[in-house]
């Protein structure tokens, strides 16, 4: 048996000596990043976070918050829930992402939107152009079929298992685990019908910005894309940092891109006219 083992105070004086120490993946708190924008204050800054291989990361993001996204190896596999903070009934809705702006493959200019037409978050910038809106993330079942085992507290947790951890930090269950859209890894139709999963790995570094519209609750599950044809578990950190922003404004080019994205956006000014 070790010191710290038979002896509580020897535990709590170790507990106590890791003050300060950094590791690979874990927030920090008080947030703190050398590489903002010029244009970002330091105490701007909401959210400075390394998601690991296999893990999730949730944050509660205000209107005009920005969003940046980094790949930081080349493998990492973002797969994101959204909902409206104020009532999170209200929820990213994928099918009405890809039909509503006629498009499903996401990039620069593209909405994330609700299930009441309404515009969660924005895509500002994508270096990566390899996002999902077909095929979701994993599941316990899935993952034990692949990798021989899919516990949530084993070694190949699913991505389903990681959102219902990072809702219940929101009071939210199994019910409110949507649909999501998946960042960084991709996946295209062939003109036959099938899925060519796009997943890499792709060099390290890549980023995006995406812009909250609306108050959000962000669950981001960073595990292996679910059509990831590899046999060995295949997934890196991811890191996340936000800071806030200004609200978008008329004159918005992502805003008056399109007549439906408009109507979205509308919709969501007529919500804050409340």
């Amino acid at each position: 048996m070790t010191a710290t083992l038979a002896n509580p105070l020897a535990a709590r004086d170790h507990a106590r000596a890791m003050e300060g120490t950094l590791a690979e993946a874990m927030p920090i708190v008080p947030p703190v990043a050398d590489d903002l924008p010029a244009e970002v204050a330091a105490q701007d800054l909401l959210w400075e976070e390394t998601v690991a291989a296999g893990g999730y990361a949730t944050r509660r993001l205000p209107r005009g918050a920005r969003l940046r996204l980094i790949d930081l190896h080349g493998d990492a596999c973002a797969s994101i829930l959204l909902f409206n903070a104020e009532m999170p009934s209200e929820r990213l809705n994928v099918a009405d992402t890809v039909k509503v702006q006629w498009n499903a493959y996401l990039g620069a200019g593209k909405l994330l939107l609700s299930d009441m037409g309404r515009v969660l978050m924005s895509i500002l910038t994508d270096e990566a152009g390899t996002h999902d809106t077909f095929c979701g993330t994993s599941n316990a079942a899935i993952n034990a079929a692949k990798y021989g085992e899919g516990r949530n507290s084993g070694a190949f947790p699913s991505g389903r298992d990681r959102f219902l951890l990072g809702a219940a930090k929101h009071g939210l269950g199994r019910r409110d685990v949507h649909p999501c859209v998946t960042l960084f890894k991709g996946a295209r139709i062939e003109s036959d019908g099938t899925i060519t999963p796009e997943v890499g790995p792709f060099a390290p570094g890549r980023s995006l910005v995406l812009r909250a519209e609306m108050e959000v609750i962000v669950v981001i599950a960073n595990v292996p894309h679910v059509l990831d044809p590899r046999p060995a578990w295949n997934v890196t950190p991811l890191r996340a940092t936000a800071w806030r922003g200004a609200v978008t404004g008329e004159d918005d080019p992502v805003r008056q891109a399109t007549p439906e994205g408009l109507r979205a956006f509308r919709n969501v000014e007529d919500y804050f006219r409340r």
